[in-house]
C-alpha cells in the first residue's frame, strides 16, 4: 500500500456553501468573479449575498432538501451563484453539459428525478424539449432573462427569508455530476457535500491559491475538474476567478493578457495550442506563473515545449476522477525537478494500490505495472441508484478500483500508462463506447459496430468499427459520422470510421477491444 507524504487533513464538515464561502467576509471588497469577455465583476460581498438571498427565492419556489436541480449552462459568473444558492436550499445540483442533445439532457433529468432546471435563454429550447421528455419539472428559470421564465437576477430582490436547512455533510448529496466510470452509459456520482469539501482541504498544502491570484476558468465549471479546480479551490481562498463561456484561442489569449491571469488549469488541447500556435506570439502572457494540466494524459515533450516557450517552470499534472471528488494527485507547484510525464503524488489522507493486472488481489510494488486503486475521504458515496455498478467500482474494504493503468517510482510520483477500461477522453470529456455503440446499431444500415479511442494529433477520438449489412446499399464513412453527429453532444462525435467484416467478441460476447486498437 502507497500513503500520503503529507499530514492528514480532518475531515471538512461543512455544506459546500459553507466550505468555500466561509471567509467572504474577509475577502469583502476584493473581486471574486470577472466576465471575460464584457468585465462584469462580483465581490466576495456580492456573491455571499446574492447567493443567500437566490437561496431563498428557490426556496420560496418550492425547492426543498432533497430534490435534485439541474444546471445547464456555461461557464457565466451567474453559475457559482446558482450552484451554492441550491446547496443552500437544500438541493443536489446536477451539472448538465451545456451542448447536451435533448436526448442526453432527458435522459440525465429522468435518471436523477430532477425537478427544477437553471438555465441561459441561448439553451432554453433544448431544455424545455428535453423537460416535456420527462415530466414533472416543476420550474425552468433562466440565468439571463427571456420571456414567460424567471429570472435569477429578478429573483435575487425577492423578501423572503434565508432557508435553514439541516444538512448532514457525510450523507447528503452536493453535486450529482455525471460519469461513465470505467464503461457503459453514464451514471450519477453521488458526492456529499463533506467528499467535496475535504478533497479542496486535501489539495490545499500542493496548490494552494491566494488572494491577489487570478485564475482563468476556460474549462467548463459544470465538469468535476472545472467545478473543483476553477470555481471551488479559488473561491474558498480569496482568488479571483475570470470565466470564459468557451474556448476560444484569441479570446483566452487576450484574457490572460488583459486581466493578468496568474494561473491556468487547462486540458492537454490547450497546453498543444500554447505550445505551437503562432498567435500566442501576439499577446503578453508575463503574468503566468503556472500552468496544471489534467483531465486527460499529458504528453511529456508537449508539456516541456509549452514551458519553455512561455518562460514558465514545469507543467505540472494532477490526476483524479469523477467519482474520486476528484483529486488524488498533483505535482505540487513547489516540486523540485519533478520527473517528466508524472501525473503527481498522493495528497494528504489517500491510500494507493497497484494491483496485479492477472490477478487483482495482488498487490504491486515500487516499478510495477497495475491496475491503480484508491482509498480516501474523496471516494464517491456510489452511484445513483446503481448498487451493482457502485460494487463493481468500490470493493469491501473501500478500494475504488479506477480502470487506469500505472505505476509508482521510489520517491513516489505516479505514472498513467494506461488504461483498463474503455472510456475514450476526448480533450478531456468522457465518452463511453457503448453509448455510441447502442447508437449506432439503430441505423438500418449497420450490423455490428464497436468503439475504440484512437490517438489522432495528441487526442484520443470515437474510432468506430463497422460491420455493414449484407442486404444493404453502400454505406459511407461521412454517412455514419453524419447519423452519429446529428444524434450526440459534439464532443461524442465518431471522428473515424473503419469497415470490417466482423467486430471480434469473446466467447461471453465482450467486444476484444484491444484486437481493434492493434488495428487502428
Amino acid at each position: 500500500m502507497f500513503r500520503s507524504q503529507y499530514a492528514d487533513v480532518p475531515a471538512v464538515e461543512l455544506p459546500i456553501h459553507e466550505a468555500v464561502l466561509g471567509r467572504a467576509a474577509e475577502f469583502a471588497e476584493l473581486p471574486a468573479l470577472i466576465d471575460g469577455v464584457d468585465g462584469t465583476t462580483l465581490t466576495y460581498e456580492q456573491l455571499d449575498r446574492f447567493h443567500r438571498r437566490l437561496a431563498a427565492a428557490f426556496a420560496e419556489a418550492g425547492v426543498r432538501k432533497g430534490d435534485v436541480l439541474a444546471l445547464h449552462s456555461p461557464n457565466t459568473i451567474a453559475f457559482p451563484t446558482a450552484f451554492y444558492a441550491a446547496t443552500r436550499a437544500g438541493a443536489s445540483v446536477t451539472t448538465v453539459h451545456p451542448l447536451a442533445t435533448a436526448d442526453e439532457f432527458a435522459a440525465q433529468l429522468r435518471d436523477s428525478a430532477a425537478r427544477w432546471i437553471v438555465t441561459v435563454s441561448p439553451f432554453l429550447e433544448t431544455a424545455h424539449t428535453a423537460a416535456e421528455k420527462v415530466g414533472g419539472i416543476r420550474e425552468i428559470f433562466v440565468c439571463d432573462s427571456a420571456p414567460g421564465h424567471r429570472s435569477l437576477i429578478d429573483m435575487l430582490a425577492t423578501n423572503a427569508p434565508e432557508p435553514q436547512v439541516d444538512i448532514d455533510p457525510a450523507e447528503d448529496i452536493a453535486a450529482l455530476p455525471y460519469s461513465s466510470g470505467t464503461t457503459g452509459i453514464p451514471k450519477g456520482v453521488m458526492l456529499t457535500h463533506r467528499s467535496i469539501a475535504t478533497n479542496l482541504a486535501q489539495l490545499q498544502p500542493l496548490v494552494a491559491a491566494e488572494p491577489g491570484d487570478r485564475i482563468l476558468a476556460v474549462l467548463p465549471f459544470f465538469h468535476i475538474y472545472g467545478l473543483t479546480a476553477l470555481m471551488n479551490a479559488p473561491l474558498r481562498l480569496g482568488a479571483t476567478v475570470v470565466v470564459l463561456p468557451r474556448f476560444d484561442l484569441e479570446t483566452f489569449l487576450a484574457a490572460i493578457e488583459k486581466h493578468r491571469i496568474t494561473a491556468l488549469y487547462v486540458a492537454p488541447p490547450i497546453v498543444l495550442a500554447l505550445a505551437k500556435h503562432p498567435a500566442v506570439e501576439g499577446y503578453d502572457l508575463s503574468s503566468l506563473k503556472y500552468i496544471v494540466s489534467a483531465a486527460a494524459p499529458l504528453d511529456a515533450g508537449l508539456a516541456t515545449a509549452c514551458s519553455r516557450r512561455l518562460g514558465l517552470p514545469p507543467i505540472g499534472q494532477a490526476y483524479g476522477m469523477t467519482e474520486l471528488s476528484p483529486g488524488t494527485h498533483v505535482v505540487p507547484l513547489n516540486a523540485q525537478n519533478p520527473p517528466p510525464g508524472t501525473v503527481g503524488k498522493l495528497i494528504a489522507g489517500t491510500q494507493m494500490r497497484i494491483l496485479s493486472l492477472d490477478d487483482p488481489d495482488k498487490d504491486l510494488g515500487v516499478g510495477e505495472t497495475g491496475e491503480i486503486a484508491i482509498r480516501g475521504p474523496q471516494v464517491m458515496k456510489g452511484y445513483l441508484g446503481r448498487p451493482e455498478a457502485t460494487d463493481a467500482m468500490i470493493d469491501r474494504d473501500g478500494w475504488l478500483h479506477t480502470g487506469d493503468v500505472g505505476r509508482v517510482d521510489a520517491d513516489g510520483w505516479l505514472f498513467v500508462v494506461d488504461r483498463v477500461k474503455e472510456l475514450i477522453k476526448y480533450k478531456g470529456f468522457q465518452v463511453a463506447p457503448a453509448e455510441l455503440e447502442a447508437l449506432l446499431l439503430t441505423h438500418p444500415k449497420i450490423a455490428d459496430a464497436a468503439v475504440i479511442g484512437s490517438t489522432d494529433d495528441h487526442n484520443e477520438v470515437p474510432h468506430a468499427f463497422v460491420v455493414r449489412r449484407p442486404d444493404t446499399d453502400h454505406l459511407s464513412e461521412g454517412e455514419v459520422m453524419m447519423y452519429v453527429a446529428e444524434r450526440v453532444a459534439p464532443y461524442k462525435r465518431v471522428r473515424k470510421v473503419t469497415f470490417i467484416e466482423e467486430v471480434p467478441r469473446a466467447a461471453s460476447g465482450k467486444i476484444l477491444r484491444r484486437q481493434l486498437r492493434e488495428r487502428s
